[in-house]
């Protein structure tokens, strides 16, 4: 059945598909509003997020599960969050540009304080590094960033890090592992209702495109902010 409201136009329909149906953009936008109108007030900014159930996919077998990133067309209603491995003359350039660089000596400390680097890998959207370190990293933290698809990106020498670091700013993990149900962040709730749902749309779309059957292996999307109740789409 194909969900289009009376008198649509093709331009207005968001081309999101499942569970055998086609969703109408009036109805996305509907699905979004209805998640911000119904959660409270809070003293922080939430994020919007979208929840998918995948069904009929192997997440046993590495090679079937959803491991990316999108970059949001009006970004993530903040910057991405990210950390810098660096030493000498790359750390200085790189102090300018993020709050955070973590020095040699500090991967040391951290390969020794697990908890310390779980929540050095909780605070950060993305981590770069320096080609050099790219081995001690990997040795040090990589059971902890491993898992949470968090390795450095390599920095050549001589590479631009600001210009890097920018081409992170809208950039979110897409990521199911090996559980048919995973959140991706789609902005927060400064946003307005059409800049989150063409964000959705652009998620939903690399989704697709990295499953086998496509939209039929969407069982259902739902709508929520960090605190708020969920949404269903559809």
């Amino acid at each position: 059945m194909h969900l289009f409201p009376t008198g649509y136009r093709s331009r207005d329909v968001i081309s999101l598909y499942y569970g055998g149906e086609i969703i109408a953009s009036n109805r996305i936008n509907q699905a979004i509003e209805d998640a911000l109108e119904t959660d409270k007030e809070r003293k922080f900014v939430e994020t919007v997020e979208i929840a998918v159930n995948l069904r009929d996919v192997d997440l046993q077998n590495p090679q079937k599960r959803i491991n990316a990133e999108v970059s949001l067309p009006h970004g993530r209603g903040r910057p991405a969050r990210v950390g810098v491995f660096a030493q000498g003359e790359m750390a200085v350039i790189s102090k300018k540009v993020v709050d955070t660089v973590i020095s040699p000596e500090q991967i040391d400390e951290l390969s020794e304080n697990k908890r310390a680097a779980r929540k050095l890998a909780d605070k950060f959207d993305f981590f770069v590094a320096e080609t050099g370190l790219m081995a001690t990293i990997g040795k040090s933290l990589g059971v902890v960033l491993g898992p949470r698809g968090k390795m450095p990106r390599p920095i050549p020498p001589q590479a631009d890090i600001e210009r890097i670091i920018k081409s992170l700013t809208n950039l979110v993990p897409v990521r199911s592992k090996d559980r048919p149900t995973f959140h991706v962040p789609i902005g927060n709730v400064s946003m307005s209702k059409e800049q989150l749902a063409e964000n959705m749309e652009t998620v939903m779309k690399r989704i697709e495109s990295n499953l086998d059957r496509g939209t039929d292996n969407i069982a259902s999307v739902w709508v929520k902010t960090t605190m708020g109740k969920a949404v269903r789409l559809g």
